[in-house]
């Protein structure tokens, strides 16, 4: 691997330099930079540090300008205003920079982090023997780019999915299959479509029964209690449901081309025997109290009607165990068994009151500490066109299979449209990822904590923010690669580059600092934010700047060049956010 050093990074050491000699007893020298609207660089720290040594911030400025080293990486530079620092990067190192990128094929030269550490990500988690839904989707997307990003920065990422597994209507559902043995297939025998629809009608079935037959309810009762001792029998059918359940699930998650692996998928059920303890440890240290039979935490600043406390119940009167049982005990063995130094939960932003009083929990109990964090990454809603909860006309929840198929049918109209030289089986292939990298990055352009409209119609474009664009902008410099024959993507640093050209070098020089900067923030729609823009600066440079008609074969090879660095960087962004880019559209 190639390590290359940002010209970011570059210029920030150049002014460190230059202002630890005009201030030689200043605290810190490190500037400010941010990027500017021209591509160049200014720094805006000059006016915090002046400010400080009370000095005159122009003045100050001025004797930066005459100490720093200039000429491999700055080719100008001038002061502007009050005290800023305007740059302008040399032409030279724009084209060296990204060729000692353009070596490292895979990591593009951005190094990993020193001292990674290792992320839990809870993310989805759908429920068995119940169809996945529009609700699920943004839970998925954005847990499955996080774990993109983050392990490319060098984090050890390590998947959950806490899906509903246990509970109540387990033993509706596992009394109705004795008393009506064989109404489930071995789950290796179905696929799953044929599993979803054995699942459905079990549940149905049951449920017609247990609401209208009260004898059948209180089996189903004792049958929970069977299920929670660890009864052999009831735990085989219970395994049934689940083993089914997850042939569906996986072909859902196939749909939404993501790997879900088998020993990923933890559900509540797995902490069923740690629960006990969990709330034997929280009443032993005081953390978790009794109150009225339940066995509680109370904080002072949660407060509910009448201004009285909101407890967090880890167990309840009759004995039994919630759901904060679980997740408490899902701290516990994330933290002592996986070793984890950050837990990340990609939930519903409804969830966000549980999950700050289980934390603050984990927190007394010393199981999070400073040097292991827990964060709810909660996400808003998908809403439909009239800024209400995506339903169905007939006002259901729209099933997550229905929606993605959907996807698919409106791309291959936009694929078909535009294809020339496809055939119809690669027409659907690339319906499929089109159309599901559609519905991922309309999700993750958006902050995951805002809600957000489900327009197919718009998501499909090949207009606007959309992941089409970004998909059809790699495909034209494949379509260029191609059409270059034999003359080869070369760079050549002597050549004076065009407005365009550094634009687009500069930004492609970002890369790495964008990943960074999205995976620490936990925010992927800062990277898709960063494609669109490089798409954008592609688009720009290839209008204003001929590539297999440049003045020069040393042009032509510089230009190629830089379509090939672009490409790779789309390449690589989008397969961080787990989407894929069509050689050909």
């Amino acid at each position: 691997m190639t390590s290359v050093t940002s010209l970011s990074d570059s210029v920030q050491q150049r002014l460190a330099a230059a202002l630890t000699a005009a201030l030689p007893d200043a605290d810190s020298a490190d500037p400010l930079l941010r990027r500017s609207d021209r591509a160049d660089f200014q720094a805006n720290g000059i006016l915090a540090l002046a400010k400080k040594a009370k000095a005159n911030p122009r003045e100050l400025a001025t004797q930066v300008v005459g100490r720093v080293e200039s000429g491999d990486v700055i080719k100008e530079i001038e002061v502007s205003g009050p005290g800023f620092l305007n740059i302008t990067i040399a032409d030279r190192a724009i084209t060296e920079t990204l060729a000692a990128r353009y070596a490292d094929a895979d990591r593009l030269g951005v190094p990993p982090k020193e001292k990674p550490g290792i992320t839990v990500v809870d993310y989805a988690q759908p429920n068995v023997a119940k169809e996945m839904h529009v609700g699920h989707l943004r839970s998925a997307v954005i847990g499955d780019a996080l774990r993109g990003m983050l392990d490319f920065t060098g984090e050890r990422t390590i998947g959950r999915h806490h899906i509903g597994d246990w509970g109540t209507q387990f033993g509706m559902l596992i009394q109705y299959l004795f008393e009506h043995p064989g109404e489930l297939a071995p789950a290796d025998a179905v696929d799953g479509e044929q599993a979803m629809s054995n699942l459905n009608r079990v549940y149905k079935a049951s449920r017609a029964v247990f609401d209208s037959d009260e004898e059948f309810k209180e089996r189903a009762r004792k049958r929970v209690v069977a299920l929670q001792s660890g009864d052999k029998e009831t735990l085989e059918l219970w395994q049934q449901f689940v083993d089914e359940s997850k042939v569906y699930f996986y072909s859902v998650f196939e749909k939404l081309d993501m790997e879900i692996r088998d020993e990923e998928i933890v559900g509540e059920s797995a902490y069923n025997d740690m629960m006990p303890e969990t709330a034997r440890l929280l009443e032993e240290s005081g953390v978790a109290v009794r109150s009225e039979g339940a066995l509680v935490v109370f904080f002072d600043e949660i407060r509910g009607k009448d201004d009285q406390p909101v407890p967090l119940i880890v167990q309840k009167a009759d004995g039994g165990f919630g759901y904060a049982a679980s997740d408490l005990s899902a701290i516990r063995d994330r933290v002592t068994g996986l070793h984890a130094t950050s837990l990340l939960y990609v939930v519903d932003v409804r969830q966000s009151l549980h999950f700050k009083m289980v934390f603050e929990t984990a927190r007394r109990a010393g199981w999070l500490s400073d040097e292991v964090t827990a964060h709810n990454m909660g996400y808003g809603t998908v809403l439909g066109a009239d800024g209400k909860p995506f339903k169905t006309r007939e006002g259901e929840t729209v099933k997550l299979e229905d929606l993605l198929d959907e996807a698919v049918e409106r791309a291959a109209e936009v694929v078909r449209e535009k294809a020339q030289d496809l055939s119809e089986a690669e027409i659907q292939e690339r319906a499929a990822q089109v159309g599901i990298g559609a519905v991922k990055y309309a999700d993750l352009s958006t902050s995951p904590s805002r809600d957000y409209k489900f327009d197919l119609d718009q998501m499909v474009s090949l207009n606007g923010d959309t992941s089409v664009y970004l998909q059809y902008a790699y495909a034209r410099i494949q379509s260029i690669l191609r059409k270059a024959g034999e003359t080869k993507p070369t760079a050549h640093p002597e050549l004076d580059l065009h407005e365009a050209e550094r634009a687009l070098g500069l930004h492609l020089d970002a890369f790495g600092d964008t990943v960074f900067e999205a995976a620490a923030e936990y925010a992927p729609h800062k990277l898709a934010a960063y494609l669109y823009q490089l798409a954008s600066l592609y688009t720009s440079f290839y209008d204003r700047c001929p590539v297999l008609k440049a003045d020069s074969p040393a042009q032509v090879e510089n230009r190629l060049f830089l379509c090939d660095m672009t490409a790779r960087t789309l390449h690589k962004g989008m397969a961080l956010l787990s989407i894929r880019t069509p050689e050909r559209l």
